[in-house]
């Protein structure tokens, strides 16, 4: 099998066994994501991209600590999340606050299931509305809808029950409808 046809779980465990050069092919997959993730928090392009080169140098200084049984892709999207909001505060725009739904206990999902259509009408809006959210939907609205986690990834990344992530996301979807013109909304 060609090296770019293995899973990134597949990939890891031969960088494990010593085949670091294979790392590169992580890097190739995943480097125009992570970047199109910190825009959503950062507007400064080179910032977003030394950035991302540390979390590349992160993850593989750490790569022997990733449980290949687990899902490679919210392992580094859990080091992005860590190392933009660190650069945020860095640029001393804190965002982070508690909230309601951190603290109360939720029921738990397994899974929540939406067609395909709905999925892409949700990212058209979040392209449209995205700069009136809070930090707190923008982020999870990006990872559900933009880059397709499960409520299950999107716990594991922000480290919330998923509960509070099915919560949030309803909660930023009837924000996104009350910034959008209702026009907007239907189309």
């Amino acid at each position: 099998m060609i090296e770019s046809e293995l899973t990134d779980e597949q990939l890891i465990e031969r960088v494990h066994a010593g085949e670091a050069s294979l790392y590169g092919i992580i890097m190739d997959r995943y480097a125009e994501k992570l970047i199109r993730y910190g825009r959503k928090f950062v507007a400064d392009s080179t910032s977003i991209e030394d950035t991302v080169q540390d979390i590349f140098a992160n993850a593989y200084c750490n790569i022997n600590s990733f449980d290949t049984s687990r899902k490679f892709q919210s392992w580094i999207y859990r080091i992005a999340h860590n190392a933009f909001v660190n650069l945020l505060r860095q640029k001393k725009r804190a965002w982070l606050r508690v909230e309601w739904d951190t603290l109360v206990t939720l029921p738990s999902f397994d899974t929540y299931d939406e067609d395909e259509r709905e999925r892409k009408e949700m990212a058209k809006l979040i392209d449209a509305g995205l700069e009136g959210l809070s930090e707190n939907y923008r982020e999870i609205l990006l990872l559900h809808y933009q880059h397709n986690f499960a409520y299950k990834d999107i716990s594991e990344v922000l480290h919330i029950p998923m509960g509070t992530v099915a919560i949030r996301i309803k909660r930023a979807r009837e924000a996104l409808k009350k910034l959008l013109p209702q026009d907007v909304y239907e189309k």
